[in-house]
């Protein structure tokens, strides 16, 4: 319970140091916009409290300069949603995602993602129409990254040079896809990690989801960075500025798959 406000489930995200609200409906009579930006706007009022809550549940103290409050987002957990609920929650810089959830015999239970449309708007005309709403309070503080947030910080030929290698990428599983967070594009295979990306001016960075000591690397052209700080997830970071190398980058990522 938060300020009269029951929160079925309170999560923090490590990759994204942010916390992320899950809701679970049965029924359908519910408007995942208003409830969604509700919570996002609550979440953002009352910091202290979430990171009170967090701290009390946990063996580890979290600060508020930990949490990157950008990256806050609800999700809603159904068996189903109608198609206003998608509708009204299919724009791409709104952090309020759908999952549906299925179960099957054996007690086997799957969730699948409500993904976005490609061509899903931006919600930011809705706040100019009133500056003071809810909506327009929650969208100055949350962001929720697209992929050209990240290729404008490269050059032409570091942007090309990221095409190339993801769709290389991408090619060696039909499941892949790519998520662009706020520092790095992160390639996932269902909630599987494989590799990040981020774009430089003079090239790109990549880093392969392994463990120290998993990564077979004949070349030996990955660095370890276990023990030096960086962005993206795994062991094992790659400083790319041409082509010459891709086949070969392309079987260390294999290995993730």
């Amino acid at each position: 319970m938060l300020k009269s406000n029951r929160l079925d489930t309170l999560a923090f995200d490590p990759e994204a140091n942010a916390f992320v609200i899950i809701e679970y409906k049965r029924d359908r009579n519910y408007s995942v916009i208003d409830q969604g930006v509700s919570y996002l706007n609550l979440m953002l009022e009352y910091k202290a409290d979430f990171i009170v809550e967090y701290n009390e549940s946990q063996n580890n103290v979290l600060k508020r300069t930990d949490v990157d409050w950008s990256q806050s987002k609800v999700v809603f957990v159904a068996p189903s949603f109608t198609d206003f609920q998608r509708q009204s929650s299919n724009f791409k810089d709104l952090s309020i995602e759908l999952w549906e959830i299925k179960r099957f015999d054996n007690d086997v239970v799957v969730l699948n993602p409500i993904k976005k449309s490609k061509s899903a708007p931006s919600i930011k005309p809705l706040q100019k129409v009133d500056s003071q709403s809810e909506i327009s309070k929650v969208t100055k503080e949350i962001k929720v990254y697209q992929e050209e947030d990240l290729t404008t910080r490269g050059s032409e030929f570091s942007v090309e040079l990221y095409e190339e290698f993801k769709h290389a990428i991408l090619n060696l599983d039909n499941d892949l896809e790519f998520i662009p967070k706020k520092e790095y594009i992160s390639f996932k295979r269902g909630k599987s990690n494989i590799a990040d990306i981020t774009i430089l001016k003079k090239g790109i960075k990549m880093w392969i989801n392994r463990k120290k000591g998993q990564l077979e690397d004949p070349k030996h052209i990955a660095r370890n960075v276990a023990a030096v700080g960086h962005w993206g997830n795994g062991d094992y970071e790659i400083l790319i500025e041409d082509n010459k190398n891709l086949e070969y980058i392309m079987s260390l990522v294999r290995q993730c798959i």
